[in-house]
């Protein structure tokens, strides 16, 4: 039921991602389609900023599924999301082109990102929690890491086939049909992952949740009853303590450090994750035109960004599984240390003169991306209680993500356009490890424990007998330092 759980929610993450490695690799193509001719260094920045717009909107799908996914179910929430991202990239593929309609090539364009934007707004947040509450205490760290898989291994597909397709086909045939047909893809991606996620059981934690929920609901009603029957003035002191309790928005903002941290750990996380996969495509022919020296081509440097992307989707259950020994803050703090210590060299080496130095700067970066992508998924969900930890996840994760993450493209591609300083990718990533590493040290270790208001979970009966004497020995020792019964 695990595997099939992680195989359900990593598939949506495969979908969102093959589309960002699809557009990421086209962007110069698309910008041929979709803008007229003279449009110039304009033309970049529009592309870019059609790219980041879907960002602007992932807040509102966040602060739409999110909390749905805490009223009727993780599953659910996650078939709708799946099937809307699929048909958003669908889509794109159909779209006319400004030869064919003038402005309103653009503006169709603009409409499907923003579909996409929304929907994914309700997919990664309840993806995380959906396979954090179906993992074991002591396996979460590597089976969190799976959905990163995904993740990166829907963007090796999705650049794959679009440096395929740029390699095989003219620039006549690309413009023409050729950049249409890797969107097409997308369509039977969401519509296998619909098929596997409503094969699944919601998840153990919100089962028992439900359960506790249809109890309280029972004995509300039994006293809404009995107040009536003893008099109007108690049935009216009922219904004001309902209305104080507020609902799921208010529980959510009562959590703001927890946010805070989550948005920070995710600031640092995305901002280096599209700063490789998003800007570094478009950072190449900045290089050769603005340093006049160095720089690859930009078949090579697709090339040996595929292969660092792949070595990363190699080593990230790795990472992951290091992670359930020494313990997630130990690798989030390595990774915040290395973007702050590595980013300028890492730069350095990307503007390089061969293949090596631009292979060994961008495989830097991603190995300082993968000790955030291997732990995040098993780290944030533990921040918050079963009760509003979709909405939570998914509210903080894609407001740090619309801000800051999305964005990395479009305010890169504008500083550098603007002064042509190519090390402003350098210190956009030591800001950004210097966020996490602060983060880092708020947040509580979640390696080994049970998640927020779930019971423990075990593999098998083994595990759990050595994981009962583990919580056991710690809450044995927390009562003793503080002098309180060890419950």
């Amino acid at each position: 039921m695990i595997r099939r759980a992680i195989g359900a929610a990593a598939i949506g993450n495969i979908t969102e991602w093959y589309d960002f490695g699809v557009y990421g690799y086209l962007q110069v193509t698309i910008e041929g389609v979709f803008l007229p001719k003279d449009a110039g260094p304009a033309g970049a920045i529009i592309v870019a900023a059609l790219f980041a717009v879907a960002f602007l909107v992932r807040p509102l799908g966040g602060m739409f599924f999110g909390p749905l996914a805490d009223k009727i179910g993780r599953k659910s929430v996650l078939a709708t999301t799946m099937i809307m991202m699929a048909l958003g990239t669908f889509l794109i593929g159909v779209l006319p082109d400004y030869a064919t309609i003038g402005l309103a090539a653009p503006f169709l364009l603009l409409a499907c990102r923003l579909v996409q934007g929304f929907s994914t707004g309700g997919e990664y947040g309840n993806a995380m929690a959906f396979i954090a509450e179906y993992a074991p205490d002591r396996r979460r760290g590597f089976l969190g890491s799976l959905l990163e898989v995904g993740t990166f291994g829907g963007y090796v597909l999705g650049a794959s086939i679009a440096t395929i397709m740029t390699a095989v086909l003219t620039e006549d045939q690309l413009l023409s049909w050729g950049w249409r047909l890797p969107f097409f893809v997308a369509l039977p991606l969401g519509l296998v992952g619909v098929y596997l996620r409503s094969k699944l059981e919601d998840t153990p934690a919100y089962r028992e949740l439900e359960k506790q929920q249809d109890a309280e609901a029972k004995k509300k009603a039994e006293e809404k009853k009995a107040a009536k029957s003893s008099g109007r003035a108690e049935a009216r002191d009922a219904e004001k303590t309902e209305k104080k309790r507020g609902g799921e928005f208010s529980k959510i903002l009562q959590l703001w450090p927890n946010l805070l941290a989550c948005m920070g750990l995710v600031l640092a996380w995305n901002v280096t994750n599209y700063m490789l996969t998003a800007f570094m495509p478009q950072f190449f022919p900045m290089i050769r035109e603005y340093q006049g020296s160095g720089g690859v081509s930009e078949l090579a440097s697709s090339i040996l960004q595929i292969i660092v992307m792949v070595m990363c989707l190699v080593l990230i259950p790795v990472i992951g599984r290091l992670s359930d020994r020494v313990g997630r803050k130990a690798v989030v703090r390595a990774g915040s240390i290395a973007l702050i210590v590595l980013s300028f060299p890492s730069l350095a080496l990307i503007r390089g003169h061969s293949d090596a130095t631009v292979l060994l700067g961008l495989l830097i970066m991603g190995l300082s991306l993968i000790c955030f992508s291997a732990t995040m998924p098993s780290t944030l969900p533990s921040l918050f209680p079963t009760a509003v930890r979709a909405g939570a996840l998914s509210i903080s994760f894609n407001v740090a993500i619309s801000l800051f993450g999305g964005t990395t493209s479009t305010v890169m591609t504008s500083l550098v356009t603007w002064n042509h300083f190519l090390m402003w990718p350098a210190v956009y990533l030591v800001i950004a490890g210097v966020i996490g590493l602060i983060c880092v040290h708020i947040v509580p270790e979640s390696n080994g424990r049970p998640l927020w208001g779930s019971k423990p979970a075990a593999t098998d009966r083994e595990e759990a007998t050595a994981h009962a004497k583990e919580l056991t020995e710690e809450a044995e020792a927390f009562a003793l330092a503080h002098r309180a019964p060890a419950h």
